[in-house]
């Protein structure tokens, strides 16, 4: 029950004012505990970044004054001292995933830096598959959503570096094949395993964050498709994301999201207006193309608004 929810009951009922206070405090307004917990979590993250950080520019200052078992020395104690906290300590649990997330950055910084001592001449995929390997087991048993960001991103960031160093022939449209199925795959799996495995929880953040990244993706490769050659994996990812659309925007009004039915939308008109543009550049046509952002974004958002109108009162009549 929302703000809203709540005055509007007040208004057509005898509901007293102590009652929609108490109403309020319980399910509105964020209690003192509530607020502590969120404070601590966020200065022992913004602490716990800093540290990470702060050993990253030493290491970068001092390079050359350090002996090579010392610089390898300092990141391994670093490492096994935040694992055994993990493991042995008996801080909240969610202290702990903080410091499981920091140890996994740390683990990239030992791979760098064994990889600078003994230059091992290896390409920067290898670097970034090693770490990512090197997580995964911590990923998948913590389960904490910011660490799940992180290896995703290692993820895409050794299929592009793969792409560069290795797989030279690949198009730039099979690389965004490849990073849109990977992003797309990872939103389905946070909007259905909630619902299949007891105590799997996602945050709206993450799923918001990865379909966003989904879309962009989807949004970029089109619009750079229709101002170069036909590829045959440009069509792959047309047929892609007509499916993921279309079953987004089913599933948004099922689920009543109004996230996807914005960005997919938004999506569509940044893609109108590049073949518009690829039609013509004339002056005449952006003027067009002018018009009709204006245009589809004010009906976008007037239908948006009135899509939440109906989904409230259809709350209110239940």
């Amino acid at each position: 029950m929302n703000r809203d929810d709540i005055h509007i009951i007040s208004r057509h009922s005898n509901w007293t004012e102590d009652g929609i206070e108490k109403t309020l405090q319980s399910e509105v307004y964020s209690s003192s505990q509530a607020w502590q917990k969120f404070l601590q979590l966020l200065f022992i993250s913004l602490g716990v970044g800093f540290s990470v950080a702060g050993i990253l520019f030493f290491f970068a200052y001092n390079w050359d004054d350090l002996h090579k078992f010392a610089k390898i020395g300092m990141v391994e104690a670093l490492v096994v001292l935040s694992a055994s906290l993990v493991l042995f300590s008996k801080l909240d649990v969610n202290i702990k995933n903080i410091i499981l997330t920091a140890t996994a950055v740390l683990v990239g910084v030992l791979l760098a830096v064994f990889g600078q001592i003994y230059q091992t001449g290896a390409n920067a995929y290898d670097f970034f598959f090693g770490w990512t390997l090197f997580i995964t087991l911590w990923v998948v048993i913590s389960n904490y959503s910011p660490l799940w960001f992180v290896y995703l991103v290692l993820i895409q960031t050794t299929v592009v570096l793969y792409a560069e160093q290795v797989a030279s022939d690949w198009s730039v449209f099979f690389i965004i094949d490849i990073l849109f199925l990977i992003n797309t795959l990872a939103l389905l799996a946070m909007e259905y395993l909630p619902r299949m495995v007891d105590g799997f929880r996602v945050p709206a953040w993450f799923s918001n964050l990865e379909a966003l990244a989904a879309v962009s993706l989807s949004t970029i490769g089109i619009t750079i498709g229709i101002f170069e050659r036909y590829q045959s994996s440009l069509l792959v990812l047309i047929l892609m994301v007509v499916v993921f659309y279309s079953a987004g925007i089913i599933y948004g009004l099922k689920i009543k999201k109004a996230f996807y039915l914005s960005i997919i939308p938004f999506s569509l008109i940044v893609i109108v207006s590049a073949l518009l543009v690829k039609i013509s550049d004339d002056a005449i046509m952006f003027f067009t193309i002018s018009l009709f952002i204006i245009v589809s974004i004010t009906l976008l958002i007037a239908g948006l608004i009135n899509i939440q109108k109906k989904w409230r009162s259809e709350e209110h009549g239940k």
